[in-house]
């Protein structure tokens, strides 16, 4: 570490250089413009109510789309957050890399439930919405099954609806996907033990996205309330840098509500019981793991505090499928979207899977 240099012209010249890139970046942050949510063209191909499918837009050159998959992939994201993380700048997109790939993409947006969702229940979110939503899907293209590719919680959806409707299922790939929810490294899971859900459910109806992101940033206080903000100062003179920045930020704190019944559910069966691994998960049918026959890619990040790799690892030897492949990413949980390497490497992995089973 460099001694600091307390001789009073040194420690002004700091002062000076510091209240001028304040300056400058009062200015850019007043110059920033809005702040997209997603970049890449989409089209809206079905709605119901809150729900939205959206189908992105194939790039062409000379007329003609550089699609080359003949089974279209499905991108299921969680309930709690919003899925433009896939698709948050153009240099860091998962949805433009596996469109590189040849992949033809769609993507399910929740929406923002409100008090007439308030009885929403798991089953009505995998068998109806999402069931919905492939059929649709399968229609367009007139195939009887699609690629699913389920990220987080949207990943355990991805799981429970290929067990129900394997016959709609052509492959399946899980990013960051909890299986075993009681890890001992599980910080969250931990925490969630100790809720009375009932309590909550019946007392607020939704639950706030405000307090499960407040939860969310708890779980790594200093890096995610504070050192970010410190480290804000050094990106204020350059404006691509900061509205990077402000991409990020406003994904963390656009939280929907949680639908009261599907929260209760979730956590009561996954996070509290561990129905999902341990069995006993119900969600219009019996769920199994042994129901998941498709071929199945498991990406997970090596450094995740939300979903440890060892709680996505634990579908392992425990699905009915017979082709079964992981891939370990070096990074975080955000970092496997947004990361340069990622970029580089996650993408064009699952691409390169899903054509040698296309």
């Amino acid at each position: 570490m460099m001694p600091f240099d307390m001789r009073p012209d040194a420690v002004m010249q700091e002062l000076m250089a510091y209240s001028q890139k304040l300056t400058h970046g009062v200015r850019n942050l007043m110059e920033v413009g809005e702040i997209s949510s997603g970049v890449t063209p989409k089209t809206v191909i079905y709605q119901e109510d809150k729900l939205t499918l959206f189908r992105f837009n194939p790039p062409a050159e000379g007329g003609k789309s550089r699609v080359q998959s003949k089974t279209p992939l499905l991108i299921v994201y969680a309930l709690v957050n919003r899925p433009y993380m896939a698709d948050i700048q153009e240099n860091r997109s998962t949805v433009k890399g596996l469109m590189a790939a040849g992949q033809d993409v769609y993507l399910v947006d929740w929406g923002y439930p409100d008090r007439a969702d308030r009885y929403l229940t798991l089953d009505d979110y995998i068998n109806g919405y999402l069931d919905r939503c492939v059929d649709v899907i399968r229609e367009r293209h007139h195939i009887d099954k699609i690629n699913l590719l389920g990220i987080c919680q949207g990943g355990t959806f991805s799981l429970c609806y290929s067990a129900l409707h394997p016959e709609k299922v052509k492959n399946l790939v899980t990013m960051v996907t909890p299986v075993d929810f009681q890890t001992p490294d599980n910080m969250l899971s931990h925490w969630v033990q100790q809720i009375d859900v009932d309590l909550v459910v019946d007392t607020l109806g939704n639950v706030p996205g405000e307090m499960l992101n407040w939860t969310f940033l708890n779980l790594k206080p200093y890096q995610l309330m504070g050192q970010k903000y410190l480290g804000l100062i050094d990106t204020l003179d350059d404006p691509e840098a900061l509205k990077n920045f402000l991409r990020m930020e406003k994904w963390i704190f656009d939280s929907p509500d949680q639908a009261g019944e599907a929260f209760r559910q979730f956590i009561k069966d996954f996070y509290q019981e561990n129905k999902l691994l341990k069995g006993g998960l119900e969600i219009g049918a019996p769920v199994s793991l042994k129901g998941v026959t498709m071929p199945v890619l498991n990406v997970f990040a090596e450094q995740d505090h939300l979903v440890p790799p060892d709680a996505s690892r634990a579908m392992r030897g425990k699905l009915g499928s017979k082709d079964y492949t992981e891939l370990s990413f070096p990074g975080g949980h955000i970092g496997i979207y947004v990361s340069g390497k990622a970029q580089k490497t996650v993408p064009p992995a699952i691409g390169k899977w899903l054509d040698e089973r296309d």
